[in-house]
């Protein structure tokens, strides 16, 4: 939700979530990190190499300003059924994820986010604006504005050459 329920939000630090523990977490505490926001699933096909190349990803840039920002999503052929708190055991012990993982959200329909209606109006996907699977990915810059979407295929590291351009780092 924006702060001031009149107006558009502007960047992705307008709003405020829900983290998997419950608690509002306003992502204006981001400004100034590279952001890759990922709708995550535990038991999709995609789960293994999405959450080993972000967790790679994350240790190698984290502490040069990209934060990772997973939101389970159920909306895909069932593949995240879990609550919050079984999520975050499943990421957090098999996948060693420490970057931070939110509340379950929907990313299309009626129910979707607002964050998620948000990053699909600045970048709609090939065949419409809809997420269509778990792990389209969304980068984000330092000042909250959405600057790519990426497939769920796309692997995280092929997106490496991008968040570098962003952080700066040749």
């Amino acid at each position: 939700m924006a702060s001031d329920s009149s107006s558009q939000p502007n960047s992705i630090h307008d709003f405020v979530v829900k983290d998997a523990r419950g608690n509002d977490v306003d992502l204006s505490i981001y400004k100034g990190k590279v952001l890759l926001i990922v709708n995550v699933a535990s038991q999709c096909g995609l789960t293994n190499s999405n959450y080993t190349e972000m967790a790679k990803l994350y240790e190698k840039y984290k502490d040069k300003g990209l934060e990772i920002l997973a939101f389970p999503c159920n909306q895909f052929g069932n593949q995240e059924p879990g609550t919050n708190e079984e999520i975050m055991q499943f990421a957090c012990t098999r996948f060693k994820a420490e970057y931070p993982i939110f509340d379950k959200v929907d990313v299309n329909g009626s129910n979707a986010a607002p964050i998620y209606k948000f990053l699909k109006a600045k970048k709609g996907g090939i065949f419409g604006d809809g997420i269509k699977w778990n792990f389209t990915k969304f980068l984000v810059d330092q000042n909250g504005v959405v600057v790519d979407r990426y497939a769920p295929t796309t692997s995280p590291s092929s997106i490496e050459k991008d968040i570098k351009k962003l952080l700066g780092i040749s």
